[in-house]
C-alpha cells in the first residue's frame, strides 16, 4: 500500500511538472518571437525605407518616415501569430540620421487551473541604421 502511494505521488508530480514547463515555454516563446520579429522587421523596413534620391543628390542617408510605417506594420502583420493581440507603438522616427524607437506589446492569456491568467509582455527596441563608408 505504501508503494503505491509512492507511485501515485511520483506520477502527480510529473504531471504538474510537464503543466508548468508548457505554461512557461508559452511565455518564453511568445516573448523571444516578438523581440526577433521586432529587430528583423525593424532592420527590413529601415533599408526599404531608404530615400535613394536624397542619398544620390547629397550622399546623406535618410529614411521616408511614412513609408518606414507602412513597411514595418506590413511586414509585421505577415509574421505574427494570429493567436495574439498586438499594441504597436512608434515612439520616434528619425528621418536622418536614420533612428526609431518602436514597442510591441502582448497580451498573452494561459488557463494552467481553472483561473484564467493574464500576462502583458512588452519589447521596446530603439534602432539606428548604421551603413559602411
Amino acid at each position: 500500500m505504501k508503494e503505491s502511494f509512492w507511485g501515485i505521488f511520483v506520477v502527480m508530480l510529473g504531471i504538474v511538472s510537464i503543466v508548468f514547463i508548457y505554461f512557461f515555454q508559452t511565455v518564453t516563446n511568445t516573448d523571444e518571437q516578438n523581440y526577433l520579429l521586432l529587430k528583423e522587421i525593424t532592420e527590413a523596413a529601415m533599408l526599404d525605407a531608404v530615400d535613394l534620391a536624397s542619398y544620390k543628390k547629397t550622399g546623406t542617408v535618410r529614411i521616408d518616415r511614412e513609408k518606414f510605417v507602412e513597411n514595418f506594420l506590413r511586414r509585421f502583420a505577415e509574421s505574427v501569430t494570429l493567436g495574439n493581440t498586438y499594441v504597436i507603438k512608434i515612439y520616434d522616427v528619425n528621418e536622418s540620421p536614420p533612428k526609431v524607437s518602436l514597442q510591441i506589446s502582448t497580451k498573452l492569456q494561459s488557463n494552467v487551473t481553472s483561473q484564467i491568467m493574464d500576462f502583458n509582455i512588452t519589447n521596446r527596441l530603439d534602432a539606428i541604421l548604421e551603413t559602411p563608408y
